[in-house]
C-alpha cells in the first residue's frame, strides 16, 4: 500500500477498508488498516500528547511515525499528504527509548495544564477574595 485516502466520520466503523484513514475529530482518534498489508486495525489517539492529525487538500497526515512494534509485522512507517513512507525498523533498545520519551511528553504536557489550571483558579480565588464573591 502506498497512500491511504481520508474518510471523516463520528465512529470508526467495526469493519475497515484496506487504504482509508478514518478520523474522528469529535472522539480524537484515527484508524487503518496496517500499510504492510498484514490486515491488523491500527489505532491512535490524536491530541497534543498523542498523534497529530493534519488535513491538506483532503490529504491527510499523521505526526509523528506509525510505529507497529506490538504487531508481528513491525512495520513503521509516516502518513504524510495521503502518501505512506516505510521507514527503518527500530530494535527493541530504540522501541523502549521512543515509548520513554513519549510517556515522558505526556507527563510533560499535563503537568504543564496542571500548573495553568493552579494560576487561573488562584487568581479566579484572589479575585473573589478582593471583590468580596
Amino acid at each position: 500500500m502506498n497512500e491511504l485516502k481520508l474518510q471523516h466520520v463520528t465512529y470508526v466503523p467495526r469493519d475497515l477498508a484496506p487504504g482509508v484513514l478514518y478520523v474522528s475529530l469529535e472522539y480524537a482518534v484515527a484508524a487503518h488498516l496496517c500499510a504492510c498489508g498484514c490486515g491488523a486495525k491500527v489505532v491512535t489517539p490524536l491530541g497534543p500528547a498523542e498523534w497529530s492529525f493534519t488535513e491538506r487538500h483532503g490529504r491527510p497526515s499523521l505526526r509523528p511515525s506509525i510505529g507497529n512494534w506490538q504487531l508481528p509485522c513491525r512495520s513503521h512507517y509516516v502518513i504524510s499528504d495521503g502518501q505512506i513512507h516505510w521507514a527503518k525498523g527500530w530494535s527493541e533498545a530504540q522501541v523502549l527509548a521512543g515509548r520513554n520519551a513519549e510517556e515522558q511528553r505526556r507527563r510533560d504536557h499535563y503537568a504543564a495544564q496542571e500548573r495553568e489550571r493552579g494560576f487561573w483558579r488562584r487568581f479566579w480565588n484572589w479575585l473573589r477574595k478582593v471583590f468580596g464573591g
